[in-house]
């Protein structure tokens, strides 16, 4: 098999490494700055774990690379600008949304979008950052070099979050996880739980929306979509163009992982529905020391990024899955006390999510 080589080398391309090692598919994660004499960029499949990357000399030589997989669909997801155009283009459901240029239109927004408005910038900014709510009763303080590199959109009050991740090969052949729900806290992903058995209207309408997306760009491999449920069902919030952070428990809690599913899809190999027959949980660790203590707890299993541990980032993620909902509460219980207090919440969530 072809050799993968993947554009930056965070810990996504890290556990995609991870993942092509049984199958004898060799991947190597490479960073911006890397030398492309010192890579075998030509016998490679290129794929990329992030969205937008300044010019190097590697990404240079990578821009004419005939296998690039969805080279030029990443600047157009990775601009929310153009990602909300293609969804209006797809007639897919969205929170109201407008482009922001001036700070004259700030009469305009509130009285088209209501009381709250969610300010995101076109490019960059994740896990909270370059995002602003703003309340129509406070003057909308705002970078002014925001203007023009911004959207605007209605804040919702939703009832959950939930993300799908999907795959699709380069025959066209889609397959899609269970939803997820995700827990959410200044931005940040906190917690996620999957079920084998979603609910069946939800999951319809999500594997409808994704399939159109990728179909619609020829897009080959992972996909995640992010959503809001409201009482009329999903609106589609952000879209990610590689394997996500919310499907991190397909590693222990499904037949084949993320990270193995996108692999077979740009390598063109089998691509059944990945099995999915137990509850499963993903804890994210931010910005938290690992403590070896979680390991004495059966259904643990810890993936640690061996990254310098700062606040606010993502250093590791704790995955937990099991037939028994009680013993997987009782476990997440007893993660409380082995984890800083912030995690309490979260955890809580879960456990209510497995009821």
């Amino acid at each position: 098999m072809k050799p993968v080589c993947v554009l930056g080398n965070g810990q996504l391309g890290r556990m995609l490494r991870q993942a092509g090692e049984p199958l004898g598919i060799a991947v190597y994660p490479v960073g911006l700055d890397a030398r492309p004499e010192a890579l075998p960029i030509q016998q490679s499949v290129i794929t990329a774990e992030i969205e937008r990357w300044p010019e190097t000399s590697l990404t240079r030589e990578l821009a004419t690379h005939p296998a690039f997989v969805n080279r030029d669909i990443f600047p157009r997801l990775a601009d929310r600008l153009t990602q909300k155009q293609l969804l209006d283009q797809l007639s897919l459901a969205t929170a109201p949304w407008q482009p922001l240029t001036s700070a004259a239109e700030w009469e305009t927004v509130f009285s088209t979008f209501g009381e709250l408005a969610i300010v995101k910038r076109r490019t960059g900014g994740y896990d909270g950052r370059g995002q602003w709510r703003l309340h129509a009763d406070e003057p909308p303080i705002l970078p002014a070099e925001c203007y023009g590199e911004c959207i605007v959109e209605k804040g919702i009050d939703f009832l959950g979050e939930v993300s799908l991740v999907g795959a699709r090969g380069h025959d066209g052949t889609t397959v899609f996880y269970p939803l997820t729900h995700n827990l959410h806290e200044e931005g940040i992903l906190r917690t996620s739980v999957a079920l084998p058995h979603p609910d069946i209207g939800l999951q319809h309408q999500a594997e409808t929306m994704l399939a159109t997306i990728m179909n619609a760009l020829k897009y080959v491999g992972v996909m995640a979509m992010e959503c809001f449920v409201v009482s009329e069902g999903l609106l589609i919030n952000e879209l990610a163009p590689r394997v996500h952070n919310s499907g991190h428990w397909t590693q222990n809690g499904a037949s084949i992982s993320q990270f193995e599913l996108h692999l077979r899809a740009i390598l063109n190999l089998p691509l059944p529905t990945p099995v999915v027959s137990v509850p499963a949980v993903m804890v994210n660790l931010i910005g938290t020391a690992v403590n070896l203590d979680w390991l004495s707890q059966p259904l643990v299993h810890l993936h640690w990024y061996e990254k310098e541990v700062r606040a606010n980032r993502k250093v590791g993620h704790l995955n937990l899955s099991d037939i028994s909902t009680e013993a997987l509460k009782n476990t997440l219980h007893a993660l409380v006390p082995l984890l800083p207090p912030e995690y309490a919440n979260g955890i809580a969530w879960a456990v209510e999510k497995l009821k």
